[in-house]
């Protein structure tokens, strides 16, 4: 598959839609880049710009900015988009929104090109159902920063064909992923439901008193954020022994939180207007420059456990018991 031949197009030019961008154009697609908020072009070229230099400072990529620029289109006009047989709309979670976003793409793109949506929230069912040709939209799950995560959910809606889902997932690996093809359709799909009962749980804690943010953020990065970027949860259940969370869940399991409510320590601080790092007000209270040392650390961080986690990739047992029995043959 060669991905010079498959033009992409992005719709929607914020944070994700602009890391977007530079994954594509690592990964060697000539790349739409379309905005449509005037706003966004005020800020796109510098993100993917950035992107890039700190892939190349980072080692992901040996070329610098332009090399990888020169395939790139940023553009309001969607006109331009008629070449692109892969889209992916990157706008606001608003339905209304995104079907006008479909109209106006569909109007122009091939009736073969497949149409993507980055939603996380609204189902992939629903969606497909505004545009002319369901079986070939997808939801594209993606993690910021999309050009250093492995991570990416590919779904299917009630109406997609799977052959499409199926050519995505093959694509994908030349976007450096280990992707989840999600066959059907459920709210929050994989990961936000793994994640989500998580979240619910930490502030339940929080909430009755039993740890602060701190000591439960510490938990989560010295146990689960040891050993859950090797090997997930199932993996790491049958290195550990199943029979003893077979016996945990019987007692754990009722006494842990169900509640259908926003809980009220999250709530809390939406309605007083807390972003988090976006304006120093969230779970934790951020001092002057401190929100942004954490937006920069972070960064960093994601390029230096990208490197360590890629000695690691998915089959790496069977890469190494493949390198056994070759071994064995030869001393035979």
């Amino acid at each position: 598959m060669n991905t010079k031949e498959i033009p992409v197009a992005i719709v929607g030019l914020g944070l994700m839609g602009s890391s977007i961008v530079t994954c594509m154009l690592i990964a060697g697609h000539p790349v739409v880049a379309l905005a449509p908020l005037s706003s966004d072009l005020l800020y796109a070229k510098k993100r993917i710009t950035d992107d890039l230099e700190k892939s190349r400072m980072n080692g992901i990529v040996g070329n610098s900015p332009e090399f990888y620029l020169r395939n790139l289109l940023i553009t309001e006009n969607y006109e331009d988009l008629y070449a692109c047989k892969l889209v992916i709309e990157c706008t606001l979670e608003d339905i209304a929104i995104k079907q006008s976003v479909y109209g106006k793409v569909e109007s122009v793109i091939a009736s073969d090109a497949i149409l993507t949506s980055n939603t996380s929230a609204i189902p992939i069912s629903t969606l497909q159902k505004l545009t002319k040709n369901p079986e070939r939209f997808f939801g594209l799950h993606w993690a910021i920063p999309a050009h250093t995560t492995r991570f990416l959910e590919i779904i299917c809606g009630d109406d997609s064909a799977i052959a499409y889902g199926e050519y995505l997932y093959e694509l994908s690996s030349h976007w450096a992923k280990e992707p989840i093809l999600v066959r059907k359709d459920i709210a929050g799909f994989i990961t936000n439901r793994l994640m989500y009962a998580m979240y619910r749980e930490a502030i339940s804690l929080v909430e009755g008193g039993y740890a602060t943010v701190e000591d439960i953020d510490r938990s989560c990065r010295n146990n689960a954020g040891y050993f859950m970027t090797m090997v997930g949860i199932f993996r790491w259940m049958d290195l550990t022994g199943v029979p003893a969370y077979y016996a945990v869940m019987k007692d754990l399991l009722p006494t842990l939180n169900n509640s259908e409510e926003v809980p009220k320590l999250i709530s809390d601080i939406v309605q007083a207007g807390g972003k988090g790092i976006a304006n120093g007000k969230g779970f934790y209270d951020y001092a002057a420059g401190e929100a942004k040392l954490w937006e920069e650390t972070y960064a960093q961080f994601s390029y230096e456990i990208r490197e360590l986690a890629l000695k690691y990739p998915a089959d790496i047992v069977k890469q190494k018991l493949k390198e056994k029995q070759m071994q064995q043959q030869q001393n035979q």
